[in-house]
């Protein structure tokens, strides 16, 4: 399992891209994907609504089981993945590309997120 370099983690298994124009995208990670099973639903935030860093702001259901979304950063959602609501599969298949989850306007990124490396090995722990 292959952690993208470029992105930051969560410890709740989200990965947050780099903020451009303030704007940065979050998904779950393949380590997160894989543990839940097949993923059949997806409940997202809002585009409008404000996120809280470590706070939950949506659901994921798979086949073994419901799990909550908590965003990594505090901020305002700017965009919904459209597609991975129509095809929840997307998250497991494609978790850092197709399958991201929402966009959200950042003031600045939390210190406490992971780099790759740190995900890597909090993942294997």
């Amino acid at each position: 399992m292959s952690n993208p370099q470029q992105l930051r983690y969560s410890k709740e298994h989200e990965w947050l891209s780099a903020a451009e124009d303030g704007v940065a995208t979050v998904g779950i990670t393949e380590h997160a994907a894989n543990a839940l099973g097949d993923v059949v639903f997806v409940e997202l935030p809002q585009v409008g609504a404000t996120v809280t860093a470590g706070e939950t702001c949506g659901e994921l259901e798979s086949t073994k089981s419901v799990s909550d979304l908590y965003s990594p950063v505090t901020g305002e959602v700017t965009e919904v993945n459209e597609d991975v609501v129509a095809d929840p599969s997307l998250v497991n298949s494609a978790p850092f590309e197709g399958g991201w989850l929402f966009k959200v306007r950042v003031a600045e990124e939390p210190a406490d997120l992971l780099s790759a490396d740190e995900y890597t090995e909090f993942s294997a722990g």
